[in-house]
């Protein structure tokens, strides 16, 4: 009898079409509703992370340029924007959300070219939810007196906006929406690895003729953001990204009277209870971590797993890391895409290192990878001390570190024994066993049975060294008004 050959189940790869994308050669700064060449003459290139290869030559802002940006930012405050009636403001936020939309595949895909994030991310989740953003805070934009009764509401001025490279176009929406609701103007600084959808963007607001000067698009590395964070005319500031560097900006910002919200680091705990339904639970964990290469400062990666359940759940978690698909970010196949950076690689495999130094069981599905690019492999770690470095420090990569309990006040110790507090999960079939939970986790955002879930309507924001403040929601309209 002849023996049956094993199925390959490997899958046909299904490219996302790049037919209707255009990113010119060089990009200059925006500033003042016009593309002006940095007076440095400086440029960088932006690099595909898949492949290495550039996608464009970036201008990088210097203080000279920064302070053009805030005075054209400061003379749009003064001429229109504060001036403007707040229901004709709404009609620009509008229309910026419906173009957004039309031109969703473009965006989608240059996400992907530029931050090497899987395209099912990119066109599932990242520009519609940037697009609802715009759509959610232009409702708002004539009902700010609802939004705080009792209260006399007034713009801030101009807002310095900072964002990381995890989530390029959702964290410009996520700042530039409620600043422009609230009348505020804004001088915007993207990532100095992920440009080119914040770029592609104020090409959108030019088209959308949005007035001269109210969003600003200063390009460059740290010393561009810090001209922002520093300059004396700006009255607001709003950072995402490193704890390190978020209190670099709390100390500079001290005393200037600038109005600050920092959304920093996050190392989450993803609890799992014995009566959780395990394979939900398990799903929940793989999009906690893996789908977004734990590139969100909230990502689930720590998971605490109740010592009953302990084996079934490795087991299971295991045999679904091994279906996972590492690769081509454009292909639709992919869950899992290239690492932003080689930087961010080195720090990702100096951490692999140190679990394993520290005594952790290191595991790693089989797979292979491209040969060019910058490539992780889905990563678990078993038998986790507390004190090790993978379940203190944020990775920044698809790393889960997996420690066990026994006890619900044994689970609430271990998830609160962190510097950081942005967000937590649990997974439990009992409700009350959820409310106890969530009423004692020192976490900013706390998912039930589910994780990794937005809405614009929802505020967002950490205790601790994740920062303060509230982005999203009406929360995310106090951070740019003055309340009186």
């Amino acid at each position: 009898m002849a023996k049956k050959k094993p199925i390959d189940w490997r899958l046909v790869p299904a490219p996302e079409s790049k037919d209707h994308v255009r990113i010119d050669p060089q990009y200059e700064l925006f500033v003042g509703g016009k593309w002006q060449k940095p007076k440095s003459g400086t440029y960088f290139d932006t690099i595909n992370p898949a492949n290495e290869q550039r996608l464009a030559r970036i201008a990088e802002a210097g203080e000279a340029d920064v302070d053009a940006a805030v005075k054209a930012a400061r003379k749009a405050y003064d001429t229109v924007w504060s001036r403007m009636p707040a229901a004709e403001r709404a009609k620009y936020i509008y229309r910026i959300a419906r173009l957004l939309q039309e031109k969703a595949r473009e965006f989608a895909v240059i996400e992907s070219m530029d931050g090497g994030k899987a395209i099912r991310e990119s066109r599932d989740v990242d520009v519609p939810l940037a697009a609802a953003h715009f759509f959610y805070y232009a409702g708002w934009a004539d009902k700010l007196n609802y939004a705080f009764p009792g209260k006399s509401v007034s713009p801030l001025g101009v807002a310095g906006q900072v964002i990381p490279w995890n989530f390029p176009l959702l964290m410009a929406a996520w700042k530039l929406a409620p600043a422009l609701a609230c009348g505020n103007t804004v001088v915007l600084k993207p990532a100095e690895t992920t440009p080119l959808t914040a770029l592609k963007l104020a090409e959108l607001l030019q088209e959308a003729e949005l007035p001269d000067g109210v969003v600003n698009v200063v390009t460059g590395a740290g010393a561009t953001g810090a001209a922002v964070v520093d300059h004396p005319d700006v009255n607001k500031v709003a950072f995402t990204g490193s704890t390190g560097v978020g209190k670099l900006i709390q100390r500079a910002t001290a005393g200037s009277g600038k109005k600050l919200t920092l959304e920093l680091g996050g190392k989450a705990a993803n609890i799992i209870f014995a009566d959780a339904p395990i394979d939900q639970a398990v799903e929940g964990i793989i999009n906690g971590i893996y789908f977004n290469q734990g590139h969100v400062c909230c990502a689930g990666s720590r998971l605490l797993v109740e010592e009953s359940v302990h084996d079934e759940v490795v087991r299971k978690l295991k045999h679904r890391m091994r279906s996972l698909v590492v690769g081509d970010p454009l292909d639709k196949n992919t869950d899992i895409g290239a690492i932003n950076s080689k930087e961010q690689l080195v720090t990702i495999t100096k951490y692999l290192k140190a679990g394993v130094a520290d005594g952790a069981e290191l595991y790693q599905p089989a797979c292979d990878l491209p040969a060019k690019g910058y490539w992780c492999r889905p990563t678990l770690f078993l038998d986790v001390a507390q004190s090790a470095r993978i379940a203190e420090e944020e990775i920044f990569g698809p790393v889960l570190a997996v420690q066990t309990f026994r006890t619900v006040d044994e689970a609430i110790q271990k998830a609160n024994n962190t510097p950081y507090g942005l967000s937590a999960g649990v997974w439990t079939d009992k409700g009350s066993k959820i409310f106890n939970l969530t009423s004692k986790l020192r976490a900013g955002v706390i998912w039930a049975n589910t994780y990794n879930k937005f809405d614009p309507t929802s505020p967002f924001g950490g205790y601790k060294e994740s920062g303060y403040g509230r982005e999203g929601g009406v929360h995310g309209l106090g951070a740019y008004l003055n309340l009186n």
